[in-house]
């Protein structure tokens, strides 16, 4: 509860300053601040609450300021349920919320509820409103992800004959979600699928299943784990010798993994949905001024856009006398191509289709940076939605 107070204080000071006309705004925010996934958990939230500050700075929305509503649920799906329920109760319009876990167990009473809810989850299965109408997100899905990144690969092989991928992953919802898309897009694009190796969130090491890898020669191996998991990886086939490039996820890398990996995380690369720290855009020079030019990590530039596009559907709804779930919805449903200030591709939902976008930025992790390669977009294909 001291999260929760601290994060209402904090925009309470920041809009001491300004004479506002109207009620305030409540937005939930459900962190991880202290869980399994807070080294994460703690930037993207801060991406959130400095959105909500760079916006009440400017207006707020309508002449409404923002007020957040943060609680630090530790990555435990009951304590999310728990404090979902007192937001709800203390008149939030909306959720930003965080995890796979979280986000799926409140689907069902976010729909009931009419709430809608943003998340850093971008499992497929949240883009299909007929299972899941209240639920948003501002990176391509998870399967998106995966098939924008091997088509990436494959436009760019030069041998003629047939690439050869791996793919290791968790065992577990978030690391097996991707994977029947990424097989089947794959063998379309013309991959040999040589092997399929299972490696822990929490993994110490990955030598006997990269062993087994090396016996097939992958020239690309897919990721799907997180940072820590990844920099095993990578740091066991560097002992190895492996001669393959690895792609991680969105999940798979960031400004961490020279920390953890050395240099062994050169060379391989990286997906993101977001601007890296520096990259010259409209949003990154907002972010510079509200971070003293502190260098963050990209999961604060994702938070900050999902606050960012939350904010716009509140404009509109706010405008046309409709701030509520069904208002709130359907503004967001009628956003085509909206520009988070270059931080991110456009932005479009639609009443049939929640995924944003299907373009997918990829970076080469080399000599302690992440460095643009450059964005892969995909079609709209029906039949991939929630796939």
């Amino acid at each position: 509860m001291k999260i929760r107070i601290l994060a209402i204080t904090c925009l309470a000071v920041l809009l001491c300053g300004t004479v506002w006309a109207s009620e305030p705004i409540k937005i939930g925010l459900l962190s991880d601040l202290s869980g399994a996934t807070s080294s994460v958990g703690r930037p993207y939230a801060d991406g959130i609450k400095a959105c909500a500050e760079y916006l009440n700075e400017e207006g707020g929305i309508n002449g409404r300021p923002i007020v957040l509503d943060q609680v630090d649920y530790a990555y435990n799906v009951q304590q999310a349920l728990a404090a979902y329920k007192r937001m709800k109760s203390q008149g939030i319009v909306a959720l930003q919320g965080w995890g796979t876990g979280d986000t799926e167990a409140l689907v069902k009473f976010v729909a009931k509820d009419e709430m809608p809810t943003f998340s850093a989850s971008y499992s497929a299965h949240l883009t299909d409103p007929n299972t899941a109408p209240y639920n948003f997100f501002c990176a391509a899905d998870y399967s998106t992800q995966a098939r924008a990144a091997l088509k990436f690969v494959r436009e760019n092989w030069k041998e003629e004959r047939a690439p050869k991928l791996a793919l290791i992953y968790p065992d577990a919802p978030y690391g097996l979600a991707p994977l029947a898309a990424a097989e089947a897009y794959a063998r379309e694009l013309g991959f040999e699928i040589v092997g399929k190796e299972i490696v822990d969130l929490k993994a110490m090491e990955a030598t006997t299943q990269l062993l087994r890898l090396q016996k097939v020669a992958p020239d690309y191996a897919w990721v799907g784990g997180t940072t820590p998991s990844t920099a095993v990886v990578l740091k066991d086939a560097q002992k190895l010798k492996m001669n393959v490039i690895f792609i991680t996820n969105i999940w798979g890398s960031d400004e961490n993994i020279f920390d953890l990996a050395g240099t062994a995380a050169n060379g391989h690369i990286s997906i993101q949905a977001a601007k890296v720290y520096g990259q010259p855009c409209e949003g990154m020079v907002v972010i510079e001024k509200l971070t003293k030019g502190v260098p963050q990590m990209t999961h604060f530039i994702r938070g900050f856009v999902s606050m960012l596009t939350m904010a716009e559907g509140l404009k509109r709804a706010e405008a046309a006398g409709q701030l509520n779930g069904p208002g709130i919805k359907a503004a967001l449903e009628s956003m085509r191509d909206f520009d988070p200030m270059g931080l991110a591709a456009p932005i479009s939902f639609y009443p049939d289709d929640h995924r944003p976008n299907l373009a997918v930025s990829l970076y080469e992790l080399r000599d302690d940076k992440l460095n643009f390669l450059g964005e892969q977009t995909l079609e709209r294909k029906k039949e991939w939605l929630g796939k």
